[in-house]
C-alpha cells in the first residue's frame, strides 16, 4: 500500500472525493466487448447489410477514422459511436433511422457493468464524512448500474461539452458540490486524464491502481492505492 501523501502537497481538510468511473469502480474491457457484441449480434439481424460489410474490428477503424472530423467526439462518445453506425448504414444502403435504437441496445449492455466488490460498502462509508461526486469521460448511467445514490453530483463529459483532462470538467463538479478545488480529491485510474488532469486543475490526486501498472516517471500521484478500502484507510489518517 502507498498512500503517503507526496510533500508537493499542501495539506487542506478534505470536503469531497471525486471519481472516475470505468477501470476505478469497475472492469470497462469485458463489458465493452460484451456490450459491442451484444449489438453486433442486433446488428445482424436488424441491419444485416452493416455486418456483411463490417465486422465487429472494421467498425472500430470505422469510429477512429471519423474521430478527427468532429471536435465534439474527443468528449462524447455516445455521439462518435452513433455517427459510425449511421456512417456504415449509409455506405451500405441501409436504414439509419434504426442507429437510434442499436444505440439504446448498446448502452443498456454498456452498463450492465459489475461493479468491483469494495465500491458499495466504502461508497456508503465515505458518504457519511464526505460530499462525493464522479466525473467521467464515458457515459455511464449511474442511475442504470444502480450506485446513484451515492453521488451528489454526476458530471459526463459527453454532456458537460469537455472532458478531462481539461481543469473545466473538474472545477465543475467542485462548484457543484460548493467546495474549492484544493478542497476535494479525485480518484481515478488514468495517468494523464486522471493524476494529471486534477492536479493541474487544483485537485489533489490518488491514483487508483487495480491491475498493477507502473506509472510514468514525471506523474506523481498525491497517493495511490489499489483498492476503495486502502483509500477509505487513508482518508481516515488524512
Amino acid at each position: 500500500m502507498t498512500l503517503q501523501p507526496t510533500p508537493h502537497s499542501p495539506h487542506h481538510p478534505i470536503k469531497a472525493v471525486l471519481f472516475d468511473l470505468d477501470d476505478t469502480l469497475w472492469h470497462l474491457a469485458p463489458t465493452l466487448v460484451r456490450a459491442e457484441a451484444i449489438l453486433y449480434d442486433w446488428l445482424n439481424i436488424h441491419i444485416p447489410g452493416v455486418t456483411q460489410r463490417f465486422s465487429n474490428e472494421e467498425l472500430r477503424e470505422l469510429r477512429m477514422e471519423l474521430l478527427p472530423t468532429d471536435p465534439q467526439f474527443q468528449f462524447n462518445v455516445w455521439a462518435l459511436r452513433h455517427a459510425a453506425l449511421t456512417r456504415a448504414c449509409h455506405l451500405t444502403s441501409e436504414n439509419k433511422d434504426l442507429v437510434d435504437q442499436a444505440m439504446a441496445v448498446f448502452s443498456v449492455a454498456r452498463n450492465a457493468v459489475q461493479p468491483f466488490d469494495d465500491v458499495a460498502p466504502v461508497l456508503g462509508s465515505l458518504n457519511e464524512r464526505y460530499k462525493v461526486g464522479s466525473v467521467s469521460n464515458g457515459f455511464a448511467d449511474l442511475g442504470e448500474i444502480g450506485l446513484a445514490p451515492h453521488f451528489k453530483v454526476s458530471i459526463a463529459a459527453h454532456q458537460f461539452g469537455s472532458a478531462k483532462p481539461g481543469a473545466e470538467i473538474f472545477h465543475a463538479a467542485c462548484a457543484a458540490l460548493a467546495v474549492e478545488p484544493h478542497e476535494a480529491i479525485y480518484v481515478g485510474d488514468d495517468p494523464k486524464l486522471d493524476i494529471q488532469g486534477a492536479q493541474n486543475a487544483g485537485l489533489r490526486a490518488v491514483w487508483m491502481n487495480r491491475f498493477k501498472h507502473t506509472l510514468p516517471d514525471h506523474i506523481v500521484p498525491d497517493a495511490s492505492c489499489t483498492n476503495l478500502y486502502e483509500l477509505d484507510a487513508w482518508l481516515k489518517r488524512a
